[in-house]
């Protein structure tokens, strides 16, 4: 009976003292959060990078091709893939979409983090109560004036640091037209323009005026300049760097300078409409100025429509671009050349674009993927033929033509 007794002491001892070390436990891991989540005002010391986007130029790559004979011709590309490395490094800006870690006290117990007013997610797993790692969604306000901060709401107060959310590098999503004169307009769509401070054209540096503009939307009066065809480069403000450059990826053309003008506002003096239905000038439908070029493809029809030139056109152009207005519907349209491998005709099927339905589409040539010069090296008109419009007639508008070397 003693036994049993001192047995029956001896487990609820045991009992007791692991419901102790239980209770110590969660104490000390905070319902197995990992942390002990502080109970005092909640302080931020510093925001840290977590990493940055770095190109290794030393990581060339090299082709070798051979010609004909076995000679070896190798050429060396440099290396443009940025890669992500690690940091820790503070800051007191941070990127829309980058990753950053708050560093302080008593953080453990967050409930809310915002940055200029804006709610952001961040994942209890990576928190502590001496970090937060967080990322930066694109719809936190950027544009300045802002409040520029972070506020960290806890169970027991809150901390507010200053922080500046950087704009986008200008990015140009449309444009009212990619084609220019000297002192024409062009309206750019996209983000990040409320902070550029210039444009100039990368390729000779000539700059263009700035008539308006918000975050979305810049307005420009382009310059004169002898740019050919050429990307615009952008001067912006990005935190305390007033001197931030980006380069577009959309490409500008110079009319003023293009090495043959087919059709501008008019037709060129040395070309003549070669369509097999009705063509000519339309006015007040066009792309940029005030007219363009409009060629009818009949309903069930091969039917062609282009331009015939006085003086044959030589081979010495690399791209024709022009901009087209489609008809009712999505149509395929085939470029041919009087020179091509079908000549002025109806048979070839070279080179093919699709043109959607009654919305101006730019398209660029590259003229050596064509049959243009397939059998001499100049030639007496190009344009394009439909194998039939199904269903309806079909008028497509032309403007800004034109052949660059």
């Amino acid at each position: 009976m003693k036994t049993s007794i001192f047995k029956l002491r001896n487990l609820v001892w045991a009992l007791s003292a692991l419901l102790m070390l239980g209770l110590a436990s969660c104490k000390k891991e905070n319902n197995s959060t990992g942390y002990t989540a502080g109970t005092g005002t909640p302080v931020i010391s510093g925001v840290s990078k977590i990493n940055k986007s770095v190109v290794d130029s030393s990581r060339t790559t090299s082709v070798t091709t051979y010609d004909a004979s076995g000679n070896p011709t190798t050429v060396t590309n440099p290396n443009y893939a940025a890669q992500f490395v690690a940091i820790d490094s503070t800051t007191v800006t941070g990127d829309l979409g980058g990753y950053y870690v708050l560093k302080g006290s008593n953080l453990g117990s967050t409930t809310k983090l915002a940055i200029n007013g804006v709610s952001i997610y961040f994942n209890r797993a990576l928190i502590s109560d001496q970090s937060i790692v967080f990322n930066i969604p694109t719809n936190i306000p950027y544009v300045q004036p802002q409040a520029n901060t972070i506020v960290v709401t806890t169970l027991h107060g809150t901390a507010t640091f200053k922080f500046t959310t950087l704009p986008p590098a200008p990015t140009i999503v449309t444009e009212s037209t990619n084609d220019f004169q000297a002192g024409s307009t062009i309206t750019l769509t996209g983000k990040g323009f409320a902070s550029v401070s210039s444009v100039k054209l990368k390729a000779t540096g000539d700059a263009a005026t700035i008539v308006s503009q918000n975050d979305s939307t810049l307005v420009l009066t382009m310059p004169q300049s002898k740019a050919t065809q050429t990307n615009l480069l952008f001067t912006y403000t990005s935190g305390s760097n007033s001197g931030a450059q980006a380069v577009s990826a959309d490409e500008f053309n110079d009319l003023d300078n293009a090495a043959y003008l087919v059709f501008g506002d008019s037709l060129n003096a040395d070309a003549w409409g070669n369509s097999w239905g009705p063509s000519g000038v339309a006015n007040g439908i066009a792309k940029t100025g005030t007219n363009s070029w409009y060629i009818t493809y009949p309903n069930g029809n091969w039917w062609i429509g282009g331009w015939g030139f006085n003086t044959p056109i030589a081979n010495q152009y690399k791209y024709l671009t022009f901009w087209v207005k489609g008809g009712k519907q999505v149509e395929t349209l085939n470029f041919i050349s009087a020179s091509g491998n079908g000549g002025y005709g109806n048979s070839d099927q070279t080179f093919t674009i699709s043109v959607p339905a009654n919305v101006w589409t730019y398209f660029k040539i590259d003229i050596s993927k064509t049959d243009m010069f397939a059998t001499a090296q100049t030639t007496s008109a190009f344009g394009f033929y439909i194998r039939g419009p199904n269903g309806t007639d079909e008028t497509m508008y032309f403007d800004d033509v034109a052949l660059w070397k």
